[in-house]
């Protein structure tokens, strides 16, 4: 009786935060999802109706929908996947092999990128690729055609924005993990006479196989939902060629004021992202 009556009490410090998380966190959740089955709009509606599975199915017959779908997995594929995993490594074994100065100058350069708010990193950028921009000038000067980046290749434009802009979050998580790989191993492996992408291939991606797969998880992610950076800087277009889901449901929800198909756009997002995580978790689980 006693120990029963003992375990009863310790949940009474986790009650105040227990019901904040209900009040806060899974009230909204919970709000939206039953929002995502109504036609509830911003304005012109007296009362919201329960719709069922008609946005889902609204979504999936909207050749909108279908292209921010796969603008989202192309933005995602070419800055998140190749793009700063790739780049963040490479930095991260090149600061390992540089001087003390050029470490610091470097990770300084970068992660001042990353620290930025969004929105300042999306004018800095707005302003390098528009057509009177820094990266045509640079052009003009070495005398290479240049082109309005922003109207031809937004979607690619954008993409290099958010490398630029999180390549530091990688960079830290692969300095960390190198730091963690005894230099013997690699010495050895070096008078064995293995070439330096021979070491890297065999001995420094196995050991950091975790790191790799955290940091994809996280990377994709977080450029799931970039949202500020597109719109500052093309606000989707021209027309919607750089119109990825975040971009697709806030038109949808605050611009055309359909609350209730912009937020089961907003759930499928949430599943995508979701469908990313099942992957990435399987594939750390899977032993060399």
């Amino acid at each position: 009786m006693g120990a029963s009556r003992t375990g009863r009490w310790r949940w009474v410090p986790l009650a105040p935060a227990t019901v904040l998380l209900l009040l806060f966190l899974a009230g909204p959740i919970g709000y939206c999802v039953w929002i995502a089955f109504t036609d509830t709009q911003l304005t012109g509606q007296s009362g919201a109706r329960f719709v069922g599975l008609d946005n889902f199915g609204r979504a999936f017959a909207d050749d909108d929908f279908r292209n921010a779908v796969w603008l989202t997995l192309v933005f995602t594929f070419v800055s998140a996947i190749v793009g700063q995993n790739t780049l963040g490594l490479a930095l991260a074994g090149l600061m390992r092999a540089a001087s003390r100065p050029v470490r610091t100058l470097t990770g300084a350069l970068v992660i001042t990128a990353w620290v930025l708010p969004e929105i300042v990193a999306a004018f800095l950028l707005y302003t390098f690729f528009r057509r009177e921009g820094t990266l045509n000038a640079l052009l003009d000067w070495l005398h290479l055609p240049s082109q309005n980046w922003l109207f031809t290749l937004p979607i690619l434009a954008v993409s290099f924005a958010n490398v630029w802009r999180g390549t530091a979050f990688s960079m830290l998580i692969y300095s960390a993990a190198l730091s963690e790989i005894p230099r013997d191993i690699t010495e050895a492996a070096e008078v064995d006479g293995a070439s330096g992408p021979r070491r890297v291939w065999h001995i420094t991606l196995p050991m950091i196989r975790r790191s790799i797969g955290t940091n994809l998880m996280l990377n994709t992610l977080s450029t799931l939902s970039v949202f500020g950076l597109i719109w500052a800087m093309t606000r989707g277009g021209p027309g919607n060629r750089s119109q990825t889901l975040p971009v697709f449901m806030y038109d949808q929800a605050f611009l055309k004021s359909l609350i209730g198909y912009g937020t089961a756009l907003a759930l499928l997002l949430l599943l995508v992202g979701a469908l990313f995580s099942v992957v990435y978790l399987r594939l750390m689980r899977v032993e060399p």
